[in-house]
């Protein structure tokens, strides 16, 4: 079963909004699991200290790094991948939610205060990752997101898995625009192509509306959307061994 572990300082906000609406129910069905680890109760002392003043000196606090690691190590990773939700990583993508969600789930050390030791990123291989160019309090709702981001491309998760296909990033685009009742809304109405019936226009119509609002919205996508594919040239024999 795919399984979503986050460490995390603040275990009550779990499961927020992944308790919620399909993915609660997927959750009551047992089509996926949520953990979380208190990273507190791994923490040094009476007060059960998790951080410390960062090595130089400046701003903030810094998680420590055998508290992280005695939290981490108590998980057993069963092949997922242990993610540290940070700035400094690539950014989460629809392309990264699929290769996850496709495997038996995902690791995620919600860090706060100024970050977390290096050195235990490194002594864990934990993959950095961002949500996006923003700074947050702390990684439990870019954890989240993820999280329901993968979870709603399980099988049995979406009522209708045909609606996942044609939306945004799943094709390289921006999904084109959507429309329903009722026909006349303070003088706007639907586009009249998609009360036609002639579903080869109908689509031709949202592949031209894709293409349109990804080259001015996204003009990164639309880039590289257009780029030809690479091609691998034949081999010949004549390559050196």
């Amino acid at each position: 079963m795919f399984t979503a572990t986050c460490i995390t300082l603040v275990p009550e906000a779990y499961p927020g909004p992944l308790g919620a609406s399909i993915l609660g129910r997927a959750r009551a069905e047992g089509l996926w699991a949520l953990e979380t680890v208190d990273l507190r109760t791994f923490g040094l002392g009476k007060h059960r200290k998790v951080d410390d003043t960062p090595a130089g000196g400046g701003a903030g606090l810094v998680l420590r790094a055998d508290v992280a690691a005695a939290a981490l190590d108590s998980v057993p990773a069963h092949g997922r991948p242990v993610v540290y939700l940070s700035p400094r990583g690539p950014r989460f993508n629809q392309q990264k939610a699929r290769e996850w969600a496709a495997g038996p789930g995902v690791v995620l050390f919600c860090g706060r205060f100024e970050g977390l030791d290096e050195r235990v990123i490194e002594a864990r291989g934990m993959q950095e990752v961002s949500l996006g160019d923003f700074i947050l309090a702390g990684g439990d709702v870019a954890a989240m997101a993820m999280v329901e981001a993968m979870v709603r491309l399980l099988p049995g998760v979406a009522g209708n898995s045909a609606s996942l296909t044609g939306e945004s990033f799943e094709t390289g685009l921006l999904e084109h625009p959507q429309y329903t009742q009722p026909r006349d809304w303070e003088g706007r109405g639907i586009p009249d192509i998609l009360l036609s019936g002639d579903h080869k226009r109908i689509e031709e119509w949202r592949l031209d509306r894709s293409k349109a609002l990804t080259f001015d919205r996204r003009p990164d996508l639309y880039a590289a959307y257009s780029r030809p594919p690479t091609s691998v040239a034949p081999e010949t024999g004549d390559e050196p061994d």
